[in-house]
Formats: structure tokens, C-alpha cells, sequence
């Protein structure tokens, strides 16, 4: 997907990009590939794919009706390079985007990367997720919690419920079927007053299948929940 057909399937979608926007994109991309060559980001550093499967793909929440242009806070859980908040940031300004990542060399790349970007009301954070989650000015605290890639959602729901107001909803975008993981994560779910409102599948440009799971808080999140840096994904909810 070539930068122009990015623009085009946005317009098409009804989101036509201003020139701010589309500089944004352009500087995004080179800034991705010239930090790439001192760490490791991503492994996809063409332009025609960092627009599809980094920028198209990250932007799907959007697409698909499940962010809307209003003042909300989103918290990205380990975004790496970004993905899938600043994209969405970038198509709409006025979102409020908080990162958390454990790695800090991560953190540096994106506080620069807002600079480069000009971007407003975008905070990062290097830490655990775990640890962040047991505190009081992070715990409940957002409208929605996004993650790509990160953890199956047995792992997931602890790593990200507790952020969440009561009526806040997880968006985890996955590349392949969730069913299974829906499944084992049945009791974790429980557990966490939380519940899967929608599991949808889509197609990229290029037929690429991927899924987008929602799933509402229902309940304040026992305090127990997340436990100690390294248990959820070592002793997952069962």
C-alpha cells in the first residue's frame, strides 16, 4: 500500500487526511526506519508495508466505528514503535493517549517521535503493566485500553481491565482467530467483572484476515488484580 492508495482507502472511508495529517504520516515512517537502524522496532521497514500493516492496521479501531472523535482517554499497553495509538492520534487530534512500555529505549523513540509530530496530550511511560495497574492514578482511569499483539487474552484481561472506568471497553487487535483464547479466558474474565461484547473479523487491502475483540468492564476490578510484574503471564487466571 503505496502512501497515496493510504489516503485514497482513508477517503474512501470517509476520512480525508489534510496536509498536517499526511506530513505526519510521511515523518512517522522516516523517523520509524532511521531509529530502526540503532534498535530494534519493527521488522517491517518498507514504506508500502509500514502503510499497511503498521498504519492501516493500526488505525482499523477507527474504521470499524469503535473510537469515536470525542475527547476520551486511551491507554496503549505495550505499544512498541506506536502502534496502535499514535496512528490513531494522528487521525484524531483531539484523543488523549497515555503509552506504557517496558522498555525504556521504546519510551525515548516515542518521546521523540510526539516531538517530531507536534502531537498534544500524549504521555508515555517506561514501566510494567502491572505495576502501573496497582496504582491509584492509573487504576480506572480510562475510557479504553488498546493492545496489538501483545498477550493471549487469558494474559491480557489482567494486564488491562484494572486501567479501565466501569463501562470502559479493551480493543485488542489480533491477526489471527480468537476463539480459543476466548475460551481459556473464559474465567479470567470472571474473575476481572469483565465480559467479550464483540469479536470481529475484517480483511486488510490485501486480504489479510484480522479480528478485533471488545471487551467491557462491567465491575470495579478486585484489588488483587493485576498481580506481582511477571505472574499473569506466568501463572495466567484459571
Amino acid at each position: 500500500m503505496t502512501p497515496l492508495e493510504f489516503y485514497q482507502a482513508l477517503e474512501q472511508a470517509g476520512f480525508e487526511l489534510n496536509q498536517v495529517q499526511k506530513q505526519q504520516f510521511d515523518i512517522y515512517f522516516k523517523t520509524l526506519v532511521e531509529w530502526n537502524k540503532k534498535m530494534n522496532l519493527t521488522a517491517i521497514t518498507e514504506e508500502n508495508d509500514v502503510y499497511l500493516k503498521h498504519f492501516y492496521d493500526s488505525i482499523a479501531p477507527i474504521l470499524q466505528s469503535y473510537i469515536p472523535n470525542q475527547d476520551i482517554h486511551i491507554l496503549d499497553i505495550g505499544a512498541g514503535a506506536g502502534f496502535p495509538s499514535i496512528p490513531m492520534k494522528i487521525i484524531y487530534p483531539q484523543l488523549e493517549v497515555t503509552i506504557i512500555d517496558s522498555l525504556n529505549k521504546r519510551i525515548l523513540f516515542l518521546e521523540h517521535l510526539a516531538e517530531e509530530l507536534h502531537l498534544d496530550k500524549v504521555h508515555f511511560y517506561h514501566g510494567r503493566a502491572e505495576d502501573f495497574g496497582q496504582d491509584k492514578s492509573f487504576r480506572s482511569q480510562f475510557d479504553i485500553v488498546t493492545a496489538r499483539a501483545v498477550a493471549r487474552m487469558q494474559i491480557l484481561s489482567e494486564l488491562t481491565i484494572p486501567f479501565l472506568k466501569i463501562g470502559g471497553k479493551l480493543i485488542a487487535l489480533k491477526a489471527q482467530a480468537v476463539d480459543q483464547e476466548l475460551s481459556d479466558a473464559e474465567k479470567a474474565l470472571k474473575l476481572l467483572f469483565s465480559q467479550v461484547i464483540e469479536n470481529h473479523h475484517y480483511t486488510l487491502p490485501n486480504d489479510d484476515s484480522r479480528y478485533i475483540t471488545i471487551v467491557e468492564k462491567k465491575k470495579e476490578t478486585p484489588r488483587k488484580y493485576p498481580r506481582k510484574a511477571g505472574l499473569p503471564a506466568k501463572s495466567p487466571l484459571t
